[in-house]
């Protein structure tokens, strides 16, 4: 298994903590570390998953700043301490602006900062659309995996959404050995759904692709489906859509009306945090007064202790951990490091003596 990473950001401890040098990383740079390496990023998020599990970690609850007057965007602050051989500190500064869509742009934007955990000093700045897609894509691989394993393995996708979400989660599919024989493609901007669809032809897949009119169909006619909208409410309240039993990788949290986990099996990343902000089971949660209803978290099926059935739908729905980010945070800055490319910012910090 992947270890967490291996250049510690703190020094050793015989040593007086001295001011750690601050380096900005960039997109590009990003995106060169992490390219065609799926295997071993999903290995790295399961490794944090059970470093989470273990209590190894301190991951508090998200902050969402909102906007009386842009009421459909959100900017989301999320604070994280990741223990283990790689610890480190940091936080995951993410907005969510849907309206960017209509002029080209990406609906996220993102930036991620590492802190020094013995002196508490910010030590780089990444650019991290890119990386919370990645974590969010080797999530949803590594999910997939596990809650197949004690089934037959899907060989039809569906794809509910068909943003940039979805094409890393198709990427890490592919990168973590998944092979389909059908892949479905629904969305409710048609230009969209073709985009998507050209994206999926030059990915070389072999598996045949059919872009579906009427979100029924794509349900009914996959064995795995992925929701990668940006919906705010549920839209999908027939549990009768289900009754073929398909893997759920339900990534963005708000797609399922309480009637369609209610009928199924229901696994979280963590039951806190996805238990909040009205997602779908925190919405199952104020209508039953407990949780009943979920079976356990992705770590409870790594270590044995939940079994996803075999007879009823499988629903994963994460909210999305900072540990993640700071985990292939962290990843990239030693990549950047080794390769000798960091862009560290001179002086950035000024005045260090206590007393001038």
């Amino acid at each position: 298994m992947t270890s967490q990473l291996t250049t510690p950001a703190q020094p050793v401890a015989s040593e007086p903590p001295s001011v750690p040098s601050f380096a900005v990383i960039s997109g590009d740079q990003v995106r060169q570390a992490l390219e065609g390496r799926e295997k071993q990023i999903t290995e790295l998020v399961e490794a944090t998953y059970r470093l989470h599990g273990a209590g190894e970690s301190v991951n508090p609850p998200s902050y969402f700043l909102r906007f009386p007057d842009r009421p459909s965007s959100r900017i989301i602050a999320l604070p994280a301490s990741l223990g283990g051989s790689a610890a480190v500190d940091g936080i995951k500064w993410i907005s969510s602006f849907p309206d960017n869509v209509r002029s080209g742009l990406p609906r996220a934007s993102a930036v991620l900062i590492l802190n020094d955990p013995v002196t508490g000093y910010p030590f780089a700045c990444l650019e991290s659309s890119i990386i919370s897609a990645t974590r969010t894509a080797a999530s949803a691989a590594l999910a997939a995996d596990w809650l197949s394993r004690t089934r037959q393995r899907p060989t039809r996708v569906g794809f509910f959404g068909t943003g940039l979400i979805a094409r890393y989660i198709h990427t890490f599919l592919a990168g973590t050995g998944w092979m389909f024989d059908t892949i479905g493609v629904h969305d409710v901007a048609a230009e969209s759904a073709a985009g998507f669809r050209g994206y999926l032809e030059q990915s070389g897949t072999t598996a045949e692709i059919t872009v579906h009119e009427r979100p029924e169909d794509l349900i009914r006619d996959s064995d795995l489906v992925v929701f990668a909208t940006i919906a705010g409410e549920p839209h999908v309240t027939d549990p009768a859509l289900f009754k073929h039993n398909p893997v759920v990788l339900h990534i963005s949290l708000r797609d399922l009306a309480p009637e369609v986990l209610l009928a199924s099996a229901n696994f979280v990343d963590d039951v806190e945090h996805c238990l909040k902000a009205d997602t779908s089971p925190h919405l199952v949660e104020q209508r039953t007064g407990d949780r009943d209803f979920l079976n356990g978290t992705l770590n409870d099926v790594m270590l044995g202790r939940a079994a996803p059935p075999a007879d009823r739908p499988v629903i994963f729905s994460p909210f999305g951990l900072g540990v993640l980010d700071l985990a292939v945070g962290k990843y990239v800055y030693d990549q950047a490091a080794r390769a000798g490319d960091l862009r560290v910012i001179d002086h950035f910090f000024h005045d260090l003596r206590r007393y001038g």
